[in-house]
């Protein structure tokens, strides 16, 4: 199958052209207006029509003089396997499906259908795009392949835009926000799947930054891989990936058919591979721009803000402040020569107000900015600038003609953006131009500042990046196995096995040897009822703490088989559990649970009323090592607490987070088996005092 013929094709069949206002009609129009001089490769082809637009028409893809390397079917339903076929004798090694009503019906009939066309592409070795697409347009080669009016930019961008909706398609092609190498409605993508496509823009030389709407994964490792690539060429993948709320999930699948996993799981592989994940269109354009205009990235996370209004300077403070922004102060060298550029009611804060007086002076504004810019406490600026609709206001011009003088005299080497107060339409002239220089211009304040933190974690990310392990545990497995729970003493066993340090224990059958487990143990004990058939103990009184004699242990044994048979009397006992009680720490809890989709995920939370109500955990992809165990700790809301907040001792986050390395490589070596485990609590010490497991559970299917 060769992506290559369906997006970058010679020779173009439009089968269904028309002068009508259908999907073949506008498929013809958007060829002649925007194809240029790659018109004469495109045929048009409809049995009823000698001529479409004064250019000829033939009646059968047969019937064309040479040979063609895409089809773009624009036809009822009924005609679409035969015209496949034809295309397939007449060389195609691509088909554009614009026909709906197949799989996403849901009906059993329309699924049949899909099957059926996928097995005849198979067999034909035939990209498919489709069925229940809009088709896509080619800006590097000039292939507008769309079946929806859509505007066409005459700038060739560095954006690839892949989705499954057409009209998210249109929508953003129309915005002009953006400029694209490639925008792909892909639909139902039934043979050419959407991650095959940015696998393709992934290795494709014409784009830098891709961008998708996606509403679910078919092929996780297939996925996994390619997110791996592109992180390894430090290619930024944004995503739009719907169905984090309940209806986002049901539109997800009532769409397009898509698998969905666990949206959490989505997150965490996210983290892992660097995709930035955005929550809106406004986003996806609005990071997309961003990443494909900037010539350098900012190498590091501290801030400077410069307006040329109080009110533009106290939002900036504000929405700043809101997304965690870092902006730091001014150097002492770097106030002493603003003092003497800016107006003496100036005050030298950053975020800065420089007033408006400097920004009627192009020669005025550049001296200023480039002193704010490099001063050696920012890594990236960000200018208060509102380009409207026509030039009423002198200082766009000056403002903007100033940055740019800035890049092209090489005055400045860190990144710039220019964020408007407003969205109040836009010079192309003044945007073009600050982009030609590598300066975005961003969407208003708010979503700005948003897209700045995301720009920061990305840079973070990629700094970190030698430190990532960009393996994955995907596994495949039937449904419907049993799962069987292990005992606490069981799963400890199991991980003791793998050499993860678990407290030292006892299983007692009689009060006798309850009591003589304690003694050689060593007081205080704690005793838990024994079985794989209770997991939570301590709701029918299988536990008792703080065991301190021998004759205590004989009581305490008496007292959890009592309970045990009187709460559970189906359960299969194997005793009574005799381990040394823990010191108390601060508490954590450590997770596996095997995602459908993406195989084993860890999770780590603070225990206790932390996890419950702050929903404070992390959760990562196995497997991973000792640093990205450390920057699941520091991702913690309460993370301060293990660096000894107010005065309490530090903890010994080293050996915590060699715990979580440790049940990673076990989750991923068990993965085939594993569903899940829990280990809870986990006491943290004082550093160097290590960490302990209280009580594990683990969950194999069989």
């Amino acid at each position: 199958m060769d992506l290559k013929k369906l997006l970058k094709p010679s020779k173009i069949a439009i089968v269904g052209a028309s002068e009508k206002e259908n999907l073949g009609g506008f498929t013809v129009r958007m060829m002649l207006a925007h194809a240029g001089g790659r018109i004469d490769d495109v045929y048009f082809v409809n049995p009823g029509r000698e001529s479409i637009f004064g250019r000829a028409c033939y009646p059968s893809l047969s019937a064309l003089p040479e040979r063609i390397d895409l089809a773009i079917l624009a036809t009822a339903k009924a005609t679409v396997e035969s015209l496949v076929e034809e295309a397939a004798q007449m060389g195609a090694g691509g088909v554009v499906v614009y026909a709906s009503g197949y799989g996403e019906t849901g009906k059993p009939e329309d699924k049949q259908a899909e099957e059926s066309l996928k097995a005849l592409c198979r067999r034909l070795n035939l990209a498919l795009m489709g069925p229940n697409c809009a088709g896509f347009l080619n800006l590097v080669d000039k292939v507008p392949a769309m079946g929806f009016l859509t505007t066409v930019h005459e700038r060739v961008g560095r954006v690839g835009l892949v989705s499954q909706s057409g009209m998210i398609c249109t929508l953003l092609s129309d915005s002009g926000k953006a400029d694209f190498s490639y925008v792909i409605s892909c639909g139902n993508s039934k043979i050419v799947e959407v991650v095959d496509y940015i696998d393709f823009l992934v290795d494709d030389a014409d784009t830098g930054v891709i961008a998708a709407y996606i509403e679910g994964v078919s092929n996780p490792a297939k996925f996994l891989a390619t997110l791996k690539k592109a992180a390894m060429k430090q290619k930024p993948v944004i995503l739009l990936k719907i169905g984090r709320s309940e209806a986002g999930s049901r539109s997800a699948a009532s769409h397009t058919g898509s698998l969905s996993g666990s949206d959490a799981a989505f997150d965490a592989i996210f983290q892992k591979y660097g995709v930035i994940r955005v929550d809106d269109l406004e986003d996806l354009i609005g990071m997309s721009s961003i990443l494909s205009t900037l010539s350098v990235l900012p190498k590091g996370g501290r801030v400077v803000s410069l307006n040329g209004s109080g009110g533009e300077n106290g939002v900036s403070c504000d929405v700043g402040h809101l997304y965690g922004i870092n902006f730091p102060p001014f150097t002492e060298s770097t106030a002493e020569k603003l003092r003497s550029i800016l107006p003496d009611y100036a005050s030298i804060h950053n975020p800065l107000d420089t007033t408006a007086m400097i920004c009627y002076d192009t020669a005025v504004f550049a001296d200023a900015a480039e002193t704010i810019i490099n001063d050696p406490n920012f890594d990236l600026a960000l200018v208060g600038l509102t380009i409207v609709g026509e030039l009423t206001d002198l200082c766009v011009k000056h403002m903007s003609e100033g940055l740019v003088k800035l890049v092209r005299e090489k005055r400045i080497d860190k990144p710039v953006l220019v964020v408007p107060a407003v969205e109040a339409g836009r010079m192309p002239e003044y945007v073009n131009m600050l982009k030609d220089a590598g300066i975005p211009v961003t969407a208003p304040c708010f979503y700005a500042y948003k897209h700045v933190k995301k720009l920061l974690d990305y840079c973070a990310w990629r700094a970190f990046l030698p430190e990532i392990t960009l393996e994955d545990a995907v596994v495949s497995r039937p449904g419907g196995l049993k799962r069987c729970a292990l005992s606490e003493h069981k799963s400890k066993e199991m991980l003791r096995s793998f050499g993860v340090s678990v407290p030292q224990e006892t299983i007692a059958c009689s009060a006798c040897e309850a009591a003589d487990a304690a003694r050689r143990i060593g007081f205080p004990v704690v005793m838990k009822i024994e079985s794989d058939d209770i997991l939570h103990k301590s709701d029918m009184g299988g536990v008792v703490l703080n065991i301190t004699s021998e004759f205590e242990a004989e009581e305490a044994f008496r007292r959890i088989m009592e309970n045990a048979a009187i709460n559970r009397p189906d359960a299969r006992i194997n005793g009574v559990l005799v381990q040394k009680m823990l010191p108390g720490g601060l508490e954590a809890i450590i997770g596996v649970n095997r995602d459908e989709l993406f195989g084993p995920m860890v999770l780590l939370g603070l225990g206790g009323v932390n996890t419950e109500l702050l929903r404070d955990v992390a959760l990562y992809p196995a497997p991973f090592g000792k640093a990205e165990a450390l920057r699941m700790i520091g991702s913690l809301k309460l993370a301060r607490l293990f660096s000894g907040f107010r005065g309490s001792a530090a903890l010994d986050v080293d050996a915590l987070a060699e715990l979580l390395a440790g049940i990673s490589r076990f989750a991923c070596e068990n993965r085939v088996h594993l569903a899940e485990l829990d280990l809870n609590p986990v006491f943290v010490y004082e550093e160097g005092c290590g960490v302990a497991i209280a009580d594990a559970l683990i969950v194999l299917e069989e």
